[in-house]
């Protein structure tokens, strides 16, 4: 006689922790800011989610939008009213201690991207452009180089 044999299974569940951020640039003068807003996986460095807007609730909900497929359990951030307004309370943590390497991917930005530096004469005259040589900066630096973070690799 042949005994059946009960299949068992394994539940794997899969969450993120997310540290985000904006930070401003401008397009044809300092009156017309331009935020862009980063969504990067804590442990890896990989940013998951990027938008170019204004600081607004409208804009920080449309990056929230991108990230809706990812399962995230934990959010950091600095303390920007838009975060404590649209993110659920008990996954959202303030403070600047944990959100270090965000910042850290920023001044990456304004280091490698002329036209985001603070004080510089070379700046984005067409929001156009502005949104795209950010985007082609995110796809070559972080997707297709695989720079995101060199201790994975190794």
């Amino acid at each position: 006689m042949v005994e059946s044999k009960q299949l068992e299974s394994l539940d794997i569940v899969v969450s993120y922790q997310a540290e985000m951020d904006e930070f401003w640039s401008f397009v044809g003068s300092k009156k017309n800011q331009r935020w862009t807003w980063l969504a990067m996986e804590k442990r890896t460095g990989i940013i998951v989610a990027w938008h170019n807007g204004k600081r607004t609730d409208e804009d920080f909900k449309v990056l929230l939008k991108y990230m809706d497929n990812i399962p995230i359990n934990s959010y950091y951030t600095d303390d920007w009213g838009a975060y404590s307004r649209l993110l659920p309370s008990h996954k959202h943590f303030i403070g600047k201690n944990e959100t270090w390497k965000i910042e850290r991917k920023n001044l990456n930005f304004r280091t490698h991207i002329k036209r985001l530096n603070r004080k510089t004469i070379c700046f984005s005259k067409n929001t156009v452009v502005h949104d795209n040589v950010i985007g082609m900066y995110i796809q070559r630096h972080y997707y297709k180089t695989g720079t995101y973070r060199k201790s994975l690799i190794n």
